[in-house]
């Protein structure tokens, strides 16, 4: 296999605590992806929950950064062992799971990465994960080269903080701002008291069983506040954002 991904080397540097900077993919496009990818970022999430991407549109995608330096993550749409199975298939290594509120739905999302006796993730001897069928140990060396990132973005989820950390292949538990905020009555203000509250409670009871933080920070002030607090893998911007607001400085430079 393909020694760029495995073993997984993003999920190695963050289980050993490394500072993991980021960059969101949501327009969809291998062109853009590509583009992303020569940026420099140590990863880039390509995003299937609120962005236009399927299996179909990934796919390219993954394509588009297979000589990057930047590792590919993806947030499927749902917390589904069968869109997980079919994201692993395809060549995912690193998968962010959201709306995580339970011990159990982390349970679920570190199931559907791993084959049985550890999982339930579906058999198929030939897929682009395992070079077709070309690697001959992939089964016995996947199950441990699979990162799981969990978003938590609920007051239920703040409330079992505890537990879904605690649940062993969870690597990083991860803070949705902007559902968070939400959830809290405080939609659109992410840095509200109770909201900023609640993220320094997620990031401790991360830190507190061994697992790593992240949050999405498209604002510098904001993401400087969160690694001073502990976070190691953060996002600090999207192509969509720094395009439209690349756009915007370009129309204003002339209208």
């Amino acid at each position: 296999m393909n020694e760029k991904y495995i073993p997984n080397t993003l999920r190695r540097r963050l289980l050993e605590g490394e500072r993991l900077i980021g960059c969101w993919s949501a327009l969809g496009s291998p062109v853009t992806t590509e583009v992303l990818g020569l940026a420099g970022f140590d990863w880039i999430l390509l995003d299937g929950e609120h962005a236009p991407n399927d299996v179909l549109s990934f796919l390219p995608q993954l394509m588009a950064l297979k000589d990057s330096a930047s590792i590919p993550v993806v947030r499927p749409p749902q917390n589904d062992p069968v869109v997980i199975k079919r994201l692993l298939d395809i060549g995912f290594f690193n998968i962010l799971v959201p709306y995580v509120e339970t011990e159990e739905d982390a349970l679920r999302a570190v199931a559907s990465t791993r084959y049985p006796p550890h999982g339930i993730r579906g058999v198929s001897v030939s897929h682009r994960n395992n070079g077709y069928g070309t690697v001959p140990d992939y089964f016995e060396v996947i199950n441990g080269n699979i990162g799981v990132m969990v978003q938590v973005e609920s007051r239920l989820g703040v409330e079992n903080v505890e537990k879904i950390a605690a649940v062993e292949g969870v690597d990083c538990v991860f803070v949705g701002p902007g559902d968070l905020s939400a959830a809290l009555g405080y939609i659109g203000q992410p840095n509200h008291p109770e909201v900023q509250k609640a993220i320094q409670d997620i990031f401790a009871a991360a830190k507190k069983h061994g697992k790593a933080c992240g949050i999405l920070a498209p604002a510098e002030e904001d993401a400087r506040r969160y690694m001073e607090w502990g976070a190691t893998f953060v996002g600090v911007g999207s192509d969509l954002g720094v395009f439209r607001a690349a756009s915007r400085a370009l129309a204003d430079k002339f209208l």
